[in-house]
């Protein structure tokens, strides 16, 4: 018997041997699929309160639920999934602001419509259904019918006429154009649990499996390597992985490694792609929206094989992205990142981007159930993406910067660039493109859903935040105006005695208080209990002010999971009016701009408004002056870094 036990180990290691040795020669060698630690809980489930289900009803009487109002060619008009599919014939369409000329240029942006489309409804679904807004479901539903009545018989879904589907050799939005509309149907789905929805997503990614078969098609093949739509198209590993948590068909997991493997092996100027991330001196260059977003599918593709070497090249990429990470969490790309790293001054992150990376954290923190992914989320949810929003007007900045000295068009003043408009505050900025617009409706609900994550039977904390959750019978509110106040209380019903509460403690704090017992573990607080049929578990987290430098060296001040910033004063200019009364386009020049340095002078708080005073050096007139310093979010021109 020993002989036999001895004989089948060392069979299992000469496998795993072997195995590794084969990962070695082939990265997207399957291995062994691995789980995720944590359930991403199916959306709905959790659901805003406070101040952020505040912000998303404000959006839906805003951008998020008027943007079609706002810009009906490009979304009332423009059947693109239906009557209006491209075809040969097709030249080009009115996509927003992309100058006069027709020819390749213009074909290469056709699918334009459909992300812009797709990304609005996407945002939208998900907001309605957390905010239980009636009228706006109804409209959801009406436009779910409509989408689905546009899928063909073989399961087709998706923009094109028959002469040009599946048949590219060059840019085209094919999966892309899918990957913005399913998602979209997927959250409708999970809401409504009506069958038909599914069965129509499932028909659709079918119809692409079959058309595009694994390791007998070429999805990513183009003769020209800068393309847009289709480097997107590898976001449809989101809708693979969504459908394999529903249905745990492992065939989806193994068209998403298909896809990375694929995009990895052609001829195209992305950063995601598998030899450039082993390359660890070669910095992150392309579109910032395509490289953030790709993180999530070299993560998917990871999951599905188990394979070491793709476990190498996400670990490089995440290198790669700290270092074009602001201190706010936002990953400059204005709009490529061009070889550059981080620059508070000098370099902007888009507001695509912010949602686009939020994911692929928002991702990666369920597969590793790694808690720093939830700091890296917070501090860009809770920072950059709250400081491109206009505090008071329903508009946001396309791109933004963590020292925002001017806002007028270009970067700090900088208007040599006569086509470089992003720099202002629009509800659509059609003079660029609504693409951003769109995503800062996406946002928030993407946040919300990763706020709690199954472990098991048991809930996690993942992501700080007014809140509640069902799972099975047992709910938890969670009760608290964080990061603006840092006591968090939660309300659980009907949990036995053996749930344990796991609560995400912020990389921030050092000192803390908890209602109850408790443990510590892999940076979390662990609260087990016999817990009654109604009862609450208090933890009060103590921040201070803490002084920080960031990849340049610069100092900057957090206060909890808040950024500081001095607030600038600006004179604001409206620009543009729109029909829908109450929204324009919004410009600001400083009153009287001051560049201030740090003095090494302690930073103090006044009152308990988050209202704080320091002193800093005033080089205009050689002296260091008391300042006032405010969390981003409440401002529009600032100085983040000192």
């Amino acid at each position: 018997m020993k002989r036999y036990i001895n004989k089948l180990l060392t069979a299992g290691f000469a496998f795993l041997a072997a195995s590794a040795a084969m990962a070695q020669n082939d990265p997207f060698q399957k291995v062994k699929t691995l789980s995720e630690t944590y359930t991403i809980l199916p959306f709905g489930d959790v659901l805003p309160q406070g101040w952020i289900k505040e912000q998303m009803l404000n959006n839906l009487d805003g951008y998020t639920g008027h943007l079609d109002e706002l810009v009906p060619d490009l979304i009332q008009k423009d059947d693109i999934y239906g009557k209006d599919r491209l075809t040969k014939k097709v030249k080009s369409k009115d996509v927003g602001a992309l100058g006069d000329n027709e020819g390749d240029w213009q074909v290469q942006f056709l699918w334009w419509n459909s992300e812009t489309q797709s990304n609005w409804w996407d945002g939208y679904i998900r907001s309605a259904i957390l905010a239980n807004d009636k009228v706006h479901l109804e409209r959801i539903e009406q436009y779910v019918q409509r989408i689905l009545s546009t899928q063909d018989e073989d399961g087709y879904l998706g923009i094109y006429d028959e002469e040009l589907r599946y048949k590219f050799d060059n840019e085209n939005g094919e999966l892309w154009a899918k990957a913005t509309v399913l998602r979209g149907l997927l959250a409708w789905y999970e809401h409504t649990d009506k069958p038909e929805v599914l069965d129509a997503v499932k028909k659709a990614v079918d119809n692409v499996m079959v058309n595009w078969p694994i390791d007998g098609s070429k999805p990513f093949y183009s003769v020209n390597p800068n393309v847009g739509g289709l480097s997107h198209g590898l976001t449809f590993t989101d809708v693979l992985e969504q459908l394999y948590y529903i249905t745990k068909e492992k065939k989806y997991l193994d068209y998403a490694l298909f896809l990375y493997k694929d995009f990895s092996t052609q001829e195209l100027n992305e950063d995601a792609q598998y030899k450039k991330l082993m390359d660890t001196q070669r910095m992150l260059t392309g579109h910032g929206v395509h490289t953030y977003e790709h993180l999530r599918s070299l993560a998917a593709a990871y999951q599905t094989s188990g394979n070491p070497e793709l476990k190498k090249a996400v670990d490089n990429f995440e290198e790669k992205i700290r270092q074009t990470t602001t201190a706010s969490g936002g990953p400059v790309g204005d709009e490529w990142i061009a070889g550059k790293k981080a620059d508070a001054t000098g370099r902007g992150y888009e507001y695509c981007s912010l949602q686009e990376l939020l994911h692929s954290y928002a991702s990666l923190y369920a597969k590793s159930g790694d808690h720093g992914y939830g700091d890296k989320i917070e501090t860009l949810f809770l920072n950059a993406a709250q400081g491109a929003r206009h505090p008071e007007q329903s508009c946001i900045a396309y791109l933004k910067s963590d020292n925002s000295y001017e806002m007028t068009g270009g970067l700090n003043g900088d208007n040599s660039v006569k086509t470089q408009t992003r720099y202002k505050y629009s509800p659509v900025h059609q003079d660029a493109a609504v693409c951003c617009v769109p995503n800062a409706g996406r946002i928030a609900p993407y946040y919300v859903q990763y706020m709690w994550l199954k472990d098991g039977s048991n809930l996690v904390a993942s992501l700080l935040g007014p809140s509640s959750v069902v799972m099975g019978g047992v709910s938890v509110k969670e009760i608290t105006n964080y990061p603006h106040d840092n006591k968090v209380t939660f309300e659980v019903g009907g949990a036995g005695k053996d749930f344990v509460l796991k609560v995400r403690k912020p990389e921030w704090v050092s000192k803390f208080k908890v209602s109850a017992k408790y443990k510590e573990e892999d940076g979390f607080i662990i609260i087990t209990k016999n817990w009654k049929a109604k009862d609450a578990v208090t933890i009060e987290f103590i921040p201070e002010v803490i002084a920080h430098r960031d990849i340049n060296g610069e100092h900057y001040f957090t206060y909890g999971a808040l950024v500081l910033a001095h607030a600038i004063t600006g004179k604001e200019a409206k620009t543009k009016f729109f029909p829908l009364p109450g929204y324009v386009d919004l410009k600001y020049t400083p009153e009287d701009l001051v560049v201030y340095q740090f003095a090494g002078e302690k930073v103090k708080q006044k009152g308990k408004n988050l209202i704080f005073e320091t002193r800093l050096y005033n080089p205009k007139t050689g002296k260091n002056e008391t300042v006032t310093l405010v969390p981003m979010d409440r401002t529009i021109l600032r100085q983040v870094t000192f």
